[in-house]
């Protein structure tokens, strides 16, 4: 039974608030579920189900500070706007949890179950802050594939991104971004220009004050000339720049100081407290607080245009969940893995025409018949080769990447050679009028042994005579088919059938006279030399 004292403390934690597992990652690192009580329980909260969201979300790699950053958030929204909300030097950072050290502490997506109501000046609506801390990427534990997911998922999910970095916006930094994006670009229904709304590069222990400020200002000096596109730029470098700035509607950066060694070491005796926080980074947490979430600068998430409600953003959850669970979407790699793909892919392709160009010598269409066994040994000879040379192929990856490629280039060989022993066999000019033959054979049988067996029997003279009639018949539709052009299908059956009736029927006879005679003509030739 609960006492009254359970009570105050469940009703406290209530009032606080509390990290409520979302989505949830496996151990393995490739894959995650989603905890439907846990979304339920923050997006159908009373105060939340049918107002208009803002959901901020913190996204980087980990043990960089998100859940750090967060809890002041957390400090900052739990405090009167009016009021001072850093002055309590000794009260400890509580909220999501964080700690020092080299291990991840958060994992897959959570959300803060206490919402925060504030009104849009503008407007007067009144609208439910939501608070999302996510699990860092590029652990050792993490694919390629849950980093993109989780990343991918918080950025369709948040209207405003926190993309969470140190000291610099390194070129890795954007090309990971542009991945993500694209993932999550490709798992969203959007049909808007861009598909994102805000999107803030938060660069923490920045030191090149002598180039940029800190805050805001020195961001925007920053960010600008690193997105920049110009002339004599690389490809590839501008890509990621018009792809970046494509995605997101609003970007801006915020450069802020280092937090002081107390902080970075951390240790049992730092829970946080402002009292160990180098007072520059306190001055800028104070001025980067409002630019987020003051009502002025609050962003509603709106999806093709529309508010987005707590109840809505519970359905778009669920939605996107299932798209990145049933593989539909194309596997996000490495750089590395991409590269080495990429790579084998080209020595692939070098390897299947340098096949091809070999064969056409051979049996390409300006070539001759050739006898159907000496284009098999050329066969295997070009694909002996060509395997060859994919294999001194200098290849980046794994030797189980080469294998896969390699058999990929054997099953192209072999359809390209099915191709050549078709075109090859067209040339054949005894091919080419088998059909006609078969049944001017047939027609030729059948009329002189109507006469014959007319002497016996009528009824079989006249069923002979028939026979003749369908073979009649099909050799003029096959005729009026190869000159006209049309019914190519029943042509094709036809020449299927004369096939048939050709190996079935004419070919054992023809094989066992062929043997006959080659006996004799060697026996004629064993006897003479004999004599």
């Amino acid at each position: 039974m609960a006492t009254k004292t359970d009570d105050l403390v469940e009703v406290s934690r209530e009032e606080i608030g509390y990290a409520v597992q979302v989505i949830e990652g496996e151990e393995t690192g490739n894959g995650f579920k989603l905890n439907k009580e846990g979304l339920k329980e923050v997006l159908f909260h009373p105060d939340v189900e049918n107002r208009p969201v803002v959901v901020v979300s913190v996204a980087g790699a980990f043990r960089k500070g998100k859940s750090f950053l967060l809890d002041f958030m957390l400090r900052y929204l739990k405090q009167d706007s009016d009021r001072e909300w850093m002055t309590d030097k000794e009260e400890s950072l509580t909220g999501f949890s964080w700690k020092s050290g080299s291990k991840p502490d958060t994992n897959g997506i959570l959300m803060w179950s206490k919402p925060f109501i504030r009104v849009i000046p503008t407007t007067g609506e009144e609208v439910a802050i939501l608070l999302m801390d996510t699990q860092g990427a590029f652990d050792t534990k993490s694919t390629v594939k849950q980093n993109a997911t989780i990343f991918a998922l918080s950025t369709m999910l948040s209207s405003i991104q926190i993309y969470n970095l140190m000291s610099q916006i390194q070129e890795n930094d954007l090309q990971h971004l542009q991945l993500f994006t694209e993932y999550a670009r490709l798992a969203s229904d959007y049909v808007r220009e861009k598909p994102f709304q805000s999107l803030l590069f938060l660069v923490r222990d920045w030191y090149h004050i002598e180039d940029h400020s800190y805050g805001e200002s020195g961001g925007k000096d920053y960010l600008d000339g690193l997105l920049e596109v110009h002339y004599g730029q690389q490809e590839e470098l501008s890509i990621t720049r018009q792809h970046i700035t494509f995605c997101f509607d609003n970007i801006r950066s915020y450069l802020m100081p280092h937090p002081g060694m107390k902080v970075a070491v951390g240790g049992k005796e730092f829970s946080g407290q402002l009292k160990h926080i180098d007072n520059d980074f306190v001055v800028h947490l104070k001025e980067l607080m409002p630019t987020i979430l003051d009502p002025v600068n609050l962003v509603v998430k709106r999806i093709n245009e529309a508010p987005i409600t707590g109840k809505k953003l519970s359905h778009y959850v669920e939605s996107y969940v299932k798209i990145f669970q049933a593989g539909e979407l194309p596997e996000p790699k490495s750089m590395l893995e991409a590269t080495a793909e990429a790579n084998h892919l080209a020595a692939k392709d070098d390897s299947l025409d340098s096949y091809k160009r070999t064969m056409d010598d051979i049996c390409g269409p300006s070539t001759p018949f050739l006898n159907p066994e000496e284009l098999r040994i050329s066969h295997f000879q070009a694909k002996e080769e060509a395997v060859s040379l994919f294999q001194s192929i200098k290849k980046m990856g794994s030797n189980i990447m080469s294998e896969k490629f390699e058999t990929m280039l054997d099953e192209e060989i072999e359809k390209l050679y099915s191709e050549f022993c078709k075109t090859n066999e067209n040339k054949n000019i005894f091919m080419a009028a088998r059909t006609p033959a078969v049944f001017v054979t047939i027609i030729v049988i059948c009329y002189l042994s109507s006469g014959v067996v007319g002497l016996i029997s009528g009824f079989l003279a006249n069923l002979i005579l028939i026979l003749m009639g369908v073979a009649l018949l099909l050799l003029t539709v096959w005729a009026v088919s190869r000159y006209t052009g049309q019914y190519r299908d029943l042509s094709t059956m036809i020449d299927s059938l004369a096939t048939f009736i050709f190996q079935e029927a004419f070919f054992p006879y023809y094989k066992a006279v062929m043997d006959r005679s080659t006996k004799t003509i060697m026996k004629t030739v064993v006897k003479q030399k004999m004599n």
